[in-house]
This record gives structure tokens, C-alpha cells and sequence, in this order.
């Protein structure tokens, strides 16, 4: 009966979330465009040539591609498409027989297609193969905790896609946003893995005061050291949109910090709290004390995997750069002053400032609070 309430719990929250986005998942200027996908149905010719001007041994290769279109108002229609290799540029379509493609169409007057590109090249079934490998393992592994993981994740994706990103093209505070959004991911995520209890009551305050703590040292490290949160090409590309939005990039900085650390810092502060809920069930006479020592001592073998894995997972997504960097031999002193690496350090680092904050705050409220049931108890 219990698990019977927890998913109807969880379906609740599902369908809130979604019909929340559907009524701010509009931006006005750009509606949703239908995706067209193709398949390769024959190469039809293929020819190499050498332009005038290229280095030498580069050209550009001009193939004659027969499509067939699989979805929308020209499904069932064959297409010829030309594709261009150009051995100036680092990222071609290179297309083979057989494979899935995405089309742009050009029509004319009547509807008509009058010409067809190719855009890209299919991906999103592989990715829908990776995705149920994920969820069939996580159920045939964790049983029902595992489904109650792909139900909670399920509510994460679109508590991110359907409240927080719409919203923010909305023009509302990200700051404001993301912390609410935050503290409702941590909440309904330990609520629906462990119940209601000491355990996860622990981990949900530890937690939310974690994620804060990177935050609010965002913002004053953003403030003295001008971080504007304009250093990627994402961020520029955000000031042209036609909206007309006032962005707050430090405060979507912020956001993106408490996001990242989000996961990782949940994962310290429910460790912690299950090993010391472990700890007091095998041992129930332990001494307050000694139990909020245990919890730190486990934190403390957490903390430094953990901090690797924020800093990494930062570094993994600023690799290119690096190594342009790198390659360019700039200063140190010139790398660590650009916007974007500055960014990026503060974004680590706060993190896992965060995460550390974490430990302690676990660890001391799981121990009040066993403290305080203990004390009522013994009242009684």
C-alpha cells in the first residue's frame, strides 16, 4: 500500500510539472518547427575537387545523395540532395547508405519542395537506446529503489526543462528560481528514496544549505572579481535573442553553480546521514558525541573523491579551450584573469566549498535531531 502511494504521489507531481511547463512554454517569436528526419537511400555520385586557393592536398568533395523523407507533410517523397565536404573546415556531414539524417526543406509557392539540405545527422535513437539501458538497469538492479530513482530523475528533467529554462525566458530572477527549484528537487528526490525521517530530513537541510553556500559565494566572488557571465559564446549568443529579455547572467552563473553542485552534494549529505542512521541501528547506545564524530569521519573520506568529481566534471567541460590554451602557450597569469576560465575556477571551487559546508551540517542536524528523539522519548 505504501509503494502504491508513493508512486501516485509521484504521478501527481509528474503531471503538475508538465502541465506547469505547457503554460510557460511560450516564447512568442519562435514556435516549435516540425524536426524532419530522411534516410539515405543511395549515394548517387561522388566528386573531388581541387580548389583554387586551398593548400595544397585540400579540396572540397561534392556527393549527389538520394533521400527519402520519413515524417511530416513530404513523408514517403524521395529528395536529391547535394552534400559538401570541405577539407577546410573541422566538422562535416559525412553521410553513408542506410543512415538516418535531419533535413531542412525549402518550398515553393504551392508547397512544393524546391530544395532540400541536409543538416545533421540523425542521432536521438541511439540516445533512446542509452536512455532504456539506464532505466531497465536501474530497475533490474535497484527493484522498486531503482524505479523510484527513474521517477525522481524523471521529476528533475522536467522540474529543469519545463519550469526553471521557460521561466528564465520569461524574464524572471534565476537566482530566485533555481533556489526554489533546488530545494524542491532535494526535497521530493530524498522524500520519495528514503520516506519521511531523521535520515532524509538530515540530508534535505544539509544539502539546501550546501548548494546555498556555493551560491552565495558566487555572487560575492562574481561582485569583486567583475565575473560578468558573459565569457562563453552561449552566454553573447543570449543577449541577441529576439525576446528582447534583460537577462541577469551573474545570477544565471549562480544558477548554474547550485545546479551543478546539486547532485554531487546530495549524494555527500545522503551518504552521511544513511551511514550514521546504520551506525545508531547497529549501535543504539552510541553517545551523541561520538556519533556526530562518526558522521564527520565519514564525510571526510566522501569529501575528497567528491571534490575531484565536482572539479573534473568542470575541467571535462572546458577541455578544448585548455588545450587552445595550451597550444598557444598563453601565460598562466593571462588564462587564470580571462572571463570564462575565472568563471569556470569560481564554479569548481565554490562547489565544492559547498560540498565541504555539507559534511558538518549533515552531521549535526542528523545528531540534534536524534538528540531531540531521544530527549522526547525519554519524557515519555
Amino acid at each position: 500500500m505504501k509503494k502504491i502511494r508513493i508512486l501516485l504521489i509521484c504521478l501527481v507531481l509528474v503531471m503538475s510539472i508538465v502541465s506547469i511547463g505547457y503554460a510557460t512554454d511560450e516564447y512568442g517569436e519562435f514556435p516549435s518547427q516540425e524536426v524532419i528526419k530522411g534516410k539515405v537511400l543511395k549515394i548517387i555520385s561522388e566528386e573531388r575537387r581541387e580548389i583554387e586557393g586551398y593548400t595544397e592536398g585540400q579540396g572540397m568533395t561534392f556527393q549527389t545523395v538520394r533521400v527519402l523523407i520519413k515524417n511530416g507533410a513530404h513523408k514517403g517523397e524521395e529528395v536529391i540532395v547535394e552534400n559538401v565536404l570541405d577539407d577546410r573546415f573541422a566538422y562535416n556531414i559525412n553521410i553513408e547508405e542506410g543512415i538516418d539524417v535531419l533535413l531542412a526543406l525549402d518550398e515553393d509557392e504551392n508547397g512544393l519542395i524546391d530544395m532540400a539540405y541536409i543538416t545533421d545527422i540523425a542521432r536521438d535513437k541511439y540516445l533512446y537506446w542509452v536512455i532504456g539501458l539506464f532505466i531497465v538497469l536501474l530497475v533490474l538492479i535497484g527493484g522498486f529503489k531503482g524505479l523510484k530513482s527513474v521517477i525522481t530523475l524523471s521529476i528533475t528533467v522536467l522540474a529543469i526543462f519545463k519550469l526553471f529554462l521557460p521561466l528564465i525566458l520569461k524574464g524572471y530572477n534565476p537566482v530566485t528560481l533555481s533556489v526554489a527549484i533546488c530545494i524542491g528537487v532535494i526535497a521530493i528526490t530524498l522524500v520519495i528514496i528514503s520516506g519521511i525521517n531523521v535520515k532524509s530530513i538530515s540530508a534535505i537541510i544539509g544539502t539546501s544549505l550546501g548548494v546555498l553556500v556555493a551560491g552565495i559565494l558566487t555572487l560575492i566572488i562574481s561582485h569583486y572579481a567583475h565575473l560578468t557571465g558573459l565569457g562563453s559564446e552561449e552566454a553573447q549568443m543570449l543577449t541577441m535573442i529576439p525576446q528582447g529579455i534583460e537577462f541577469n547572467f551573474r545570477g544565471i552563473l549562480f544558477s548554474a553553480i547550485i545546479l551543478g553542485a546539486l547532485g554531487a552534494v546530495m549524494d555527500v549529505s545522503m551518504s552521511i546521514a544513511s551511514s550514521m542512521h546504520e551506525i545508531r541501528d547497529k549501535k543504539p547506545d552510541i553517545t551523541i558525541k561520538e556519533l556526530f564524530k562518526s558522521g564527520m569521519n565519514v564525510g571526510r573520506d566522501i569529501m575528497g573523491t567528491m571534490s575531484n568529481t565536482l572539479i573534473l566534471a568542470y575541467t571535462g567541460g572546458s577541455i578544448h579551450l585548455m588545450l587552445l590554451f595550451k597550444a598557444y602557450n598563453f601565460p598562466i597569469l593571462e588564462i587564470i584573469n580571462r572571463d570564462i576560465i575565472a568563471s569556470e575556477i569560481v564554479r569548481a571551487l565554490a562547489g565544492s566549498i559547498g560540498l565541504i559546508f555539507t559534511i558538518p551540517i549533515t552531521a549535526l542536524v542528523f545528531t540534534l535531531l536524534v538528540n531531540k528523539k531521544k530527549t522526547r522519548q525519554v519524557v515519555k
